[in-house]
């Protein structure tokens, strides 16, 4: 008997990452010289299909690139990595995006990012994956897209009852505005997957309220309230909070030696949706959240400890060795 391989499609934005390694973040006006250079695919959606391709999943890309040569080696790289990229459409006009990000000896990073051919995904590009969409166990979103686009693949995992976990990002089109208010779609979601800045925002927290554990949790049964199955809001170094209508449950960060944090995110949500692919068709489902958190964390933990963007992603051994180092001690 064949036993059964999880289904998980990614929708998210696809970049070329440079990624220069210096002593320290230069000030305006300022030259530094770099002593490391990666420069490969990335964004979102190609680190997330990555991921979750590396814990054993079959996995669809639904993204967008441009008509240069960046485009044909983006999709080259997944390829090999075996992410289907039939569903990564061309936008003619535009340039695929683009992320410049510098890392620090500390491993702190910052950035300059081209959207490029990512604003251009539109709703009927993620109607003509329809399918796909309808045939898989878990639909991982990242919010930094077309607003429109992330509320048809919404509708449509709704649809199907397709399992959705949701990066609420903030849209393309709100870049720069203070606005944070979601559509009511988004709070369909089984898992949303805010950060702690993106959950206190949502709830119109006060700025810096989700610095501590309890405030985090506050945040969640929030999110919890207005429909979201699970809360998992990340919070860096002290972990994650997760909440849902049963319990509201601190899960701590691994410790390691921090190189460089730029895949931590993407990582974790990558991992999340192949465990819970995994798990889909389980009558415990989502009962075992916590555990698939904690499965992510292990992901997000092992990507900071290298310096690079897809070429940093664990496998599913690596995880599931530092989770048993991790019980073993």
């Amino acid at each position: 008997m064949t036993s059964r391989v999880p289904k998980v499609v990614v929708i998210g934005g696809t970049c070329v990452d440079m990624a220069i390694k210096c002593q320290h973040i230069p000030a305006p006006s300022q030259s530094v010289n770099g002593f490391a250079l990666s420069y490969a695919p990335c964004g979102p959606g190609p680190n997330q299909a990555v991921e979750a391709c590396l814990c054993g999943c079959q996995v669809y890309l639904i993204s967008k690139v441009g008509s240069d040569p960046f485009a044909q080696m983006v999709k080259t790289n997944l390829a090999e990595y075996g992410v289907n990229i039939d569903f990564i459409y061309t936008a003619k006009a535009k340039n695929t995006g683009i992320i410049v990000t510098l890392v620090n000896a500390k491993g702190e990073n910052a950035g300059c990012m081209y959207s490029g051919a990512n604003s251009a995904l539109l709703s009927q590009d993620i109607d003509s994956a329809e399918q796909i969409i309808a045939d898989a166990d878990v639909c991982l979103i990242h919010g930094q897209l077309p607003q429109e686009a992330i509320k048809a693949a919404l509708r449509c995992a709704e649809l199907y009852r397709t399992k959705v976990i949701l990066n609420p990002a903030r849209p393309i089109e709100q870049s720069g505005q203070q606005d944070s208010n979601l559509p009511m779609e988004y709070f369909s979601a089984d898992i949303l997957i805010p950060n702690l800045d993106e959950a206190a925002d949502i709830t119109d927290s006060a700025p810096g309220a989700a610095a501590n554990i309890h405030t985090a949790k506050l945040i969640g049964s929030d999110l919890v309230a207005r429909g979201v199955g699970a809360a998992v809001i990340t919070m860096g170094k002290r972990g994650c909070m997760v909440v849902d209508r049963v319990s509201a449950d601190h899960i701590p960060a691994f410790d390691v030696e921090l190189v460089d944090q730029t895949g931590r995110g993407d990582a974790f949500a990558g991992a999340l949706a192949a465990y819970c692919a995994v798990k889909a068709e389980s009558p415990q489902w989502p009962d075992d959240i916590r555990e698939a958190v904690k499965f992510a964390s292990a992901a997000g933990a092992l990507a900071c400890t290298k310096f690079g963007s897809i070429e940093v992603l664990p496998t599913k051994a690596e995880i599931i060795e530092l989770l048993q180092k991790e019980d073993a001690e």
